[in-house]
């Protein structure tokens, strides 16, 4: 961690003021689990209480531990009663399914490189790209991801580097050339510049 930040301090002023001001990287890992996607597809495009709420009453009604085999022994209208929506149910139903059939492994996913996670996640219905990159980022502790669609990053680097309009892929990419290995420490930063974090 040292030596990123020593990296990113030296190689962007912008991103060495923002590293002051925030103080510490306190970026908080979650286990590269079942669980860990499925709370990240259960919050998508919902209020974060309101999402917490939902995927604690999942939680409680799946037992012990959430694991793909407990999810699957729920009904749809334990699932419903939970507060899911069909599109999520059907989500999770998806990511149940292909771990039951071994397509997916999340004790292999340490082994494959950046790409070949956000390839086998996105199969998934309702996970994309910016999904499999948040699982690379907080669960699989990648350091060197950008995720270049993120609200939130081209917000902050809007305000920080003085743009006129939000940067697009191509322009954010550009100003985070600088930023390699270590994109995910100057993205949690960014964040923490606006006071928001991704939830995984």
């Amino acid at each position: 961690m040292e030596a990123a930040l020593l990296h990113l301090r030296r190689a962007d002023p912008v991103l060495a003021a923002i590293i002051e001001r925030v103080g510490p990287y306190r970026a908080v890992p979650r286990p590269p689990t079942f669980e860990t996607l499925a709370r990240s597809i259960t919050f998508q495009q919902l209020n974060g209480k309101a999402a917490g709420m939902i995927f604690n009453r999942l939680k409680k009604a799946a037992g012990r531990a959430l694991t793909a085999r407990s999810f699957l022994r729920l009904s749809e209208e334990e699932l419903r009663a939970c507060g899911l929506s069909r599109q999520k149910i059907a989500s999770l139903t998806d990511l149940a399914e292909r771990v039951e059939r071994r397509e997916i492994a999340f004790g292999k996913l340490a082994a494959l490189a950046d790409e070949e996670v956000i390839e086998l996640l996105s199969r998934v219905r309702g996970v994309g790209t910016w999904t499999a990159q948040m699982f690379l980022m907080f669960a699989l502790e990648r350091p060197n991801i950008l995720p270049v669609g993120d609200y939130g990053i081209r917000n902050a680097v809007l305000k920080a580097y003085g743009l006129e309009a939000l940067p697009k892929p191509a322009e954010l990419s550009k100003i985070a050339e600088t930023w390699h290995p270590y994109c995910t420490f100057a993205c949690w930063y960014l964040w923490r510049s606006l006071d928001g974090q991704a939830a995984l």
